[in-house]
C-alpha cells in the first residue's frame, strides 16, 4: 500500500473541495423553456407540471422581467397558436405567436436572449412535426416548410433557433436557407439526438402538441440506440449545426458522454418536463428533498459533458449556485 496518497486529503474540508472541484455550473449556461399562447390576461399553470405557466403576450413581460432579475439570461420560446391546420401555417405567419413574441421580448428584454424552437407539432391539426402524405410525415417535403419557419423566425428577431423536428437534411437545408436570406451569423442548436420517449407527455400537455393519430417513432430515435445517436449528431455537425442537442438528459448521460467525447462544438443537454415532473411530484410527497436532488442531477448532466442545459429548474439552479451547492 502507498501510504503517500490519501485521496481524504482534497476532502478534508468545504474550502479545498470547492478548490479542486472538477464540475461547475455557472448561469450563462442554463437555458429556461417558456409556453406562450394566443389571448389576453393569461397565466395559466400547467397541471401535470407544478410552477410552471403559460403566458399570453401581454403578461409575457411580467414574467421576463423576474426572470432577468433572477439572473436567467437565456429563454427557449414555445409557441401555443389559436388556430391549426394541416401545414401548421401558424409557425411560420409573420404574425404567428412565436413572431409576436420575438417582435415584442425584443423590445420590453432586449438583454435576454431568444432562442426559437423551429418544429411544426404544436402547429399541425394532426400533431406530428411535419406534413402528412398516406397517414405519414413526408421528409422531403416537411423541409420546405422548416425553411420557412427558420427565416420566418430570423426575420421576427430570434437570436438563434433550434429545430427540433427530427427530419433528414433539416440542419443543411435550413442553414443553407438563412445564408442566402443574408442569416449567416445566425447560429443553429439542432435537437441531433432526439429520442421517442415518455418524458416528453407533460410537455405535450403543455403545448398541446400530442399526436392525433400514430407516434413520432418513424423520426424520433429509438430509445434502445447509442450508436446513431452520434452518427445523427455527426451528420448535423457537417450539415452547418453550431450547438447539438441530447434530448431527453437524465436517461441519456451515455449519450452526453459518449457526445461530449467524439465531437468539439458546444454540446446541449434539454433536462425535460418528465424529468422536472417526477422530482417535483416526489418532492411534493416528502419523499426526497427538492433542493438537493435538483443539484445532484443538474452537476450530473454537466458531469457527463454538457456545456448547456434546458431547465425548468433555471432559477432554482441558480439559487442553488448562489449557496454554494452547485
Amino acid at each position: 500500500m502507498n501510504n503517500r496518497t490519501r485521496s481524504r486529503r482534497l476532502r478534508d474540508n468545504e474550502k479545498i473541495r470547492n478548490l479542486v472541484r472538477e464540475t461547475s455550473v455557472n448561469t450563462s449556461s442554463l437555458i429556461y423553456p417558456i409556453f406562450i399562447q394566443e389571448g389576453k390576461n393569461i397565466k395559466e399553470e400547467i397541471p401535470s407540471m407544478e410552477g410552471q405557466y403559460r403566458y399570453s403576450l401581454d403578461q409575457l413581460p411580467f414574467r421576463l422581467e423576474e426572470l432577468a432579475i433572477k439572473g436567467v439570461q437565456n429563454i427557449m420560446l414555445f409557441g401555443i397558436p389559436d388556430h391549426k391546420d394541416e401545414i401548421g401555417s401558424g409557425a411560420f405567419h409573420e404574425e404567428g405567436i412565436i413572431q409576436k413574441t420575438l417582435l415584442q421580448s425584443k423590445e420590453t428584454h432586449p438583454e435576454l436572449f431568444y432562442i426559437a424552437d423551429l418544429c411544426m407539432c404544436e402547429y399541425t391539426s394532426h400533431g406530428h412535426c411535419g406534413i402528412l402524405k398516406n397517414g405519414k410525415v413526408d421528409n422531403d417535403t416537411t423541409l420546405e416548410y422548416l425553411e420557412k419557419i427558420a427565416v420566418s423566425q430570423a426575420e421576427a428577431g430570434a437570436d438563434m433557433i433550434a429545430p427540433s423536428d427530427m427530419m433528414d437534411f433539416r440542419i443543411g437545408r435550413i442553414r443553407d436557407e438563412l445564408d442566402k436570406r443574408g442569416f449567416q451569423n445566425l447560429p443553429i442548436m439542432a435537437y441531433s439526438a432526439k429520442y421517442a420517449s415518455s418524458f416528453y407527455d407533460h410537455f405535450r400537455a403543455a403545448a398541446d402538441s400530442a399526436p392525433a393519430c400514430g407516434n413520432r417513432k418513424s423520426y424520433q430515435m429509438d430509445f434502445h440506440n447509442r450508436k446513431e445517436a452520434i452518427k445523427e449528431i455527426l451528420q448535423d455537425i457537417s450539415e452547418g449545426a453550431d450547438i447539438i442537442m441530447v434530448k431527453p438528459a437524465l436517461s441519456y448521460l451515455d449519450i452526453i458522454r459518449e457526445a461530449a467525447n467524439e465531437i468539439h462544438v458546444p454540446l446541449a443537454a434539454y433536462s425535460v418536463s418528465g424529468e422536472y415532473a417526477m422530482i417535483k411530484g416526489a418532492s411534493g410527497t416528502g419523499y426526497i428533498d427538492e433542493d438537493r436532488i435538483v443539484a445532484e442531477t443538474t452537476i450530473s448532466i454537466f458531469r457527463a459533458g454538457a456545456d448547456i442545459l434546458l431547465t425548468y429548474y433555471a432559477e432554482k439552479i441558480i439559487d442553488l449556485i448562489h449557496k454554494g451547492w452547485i
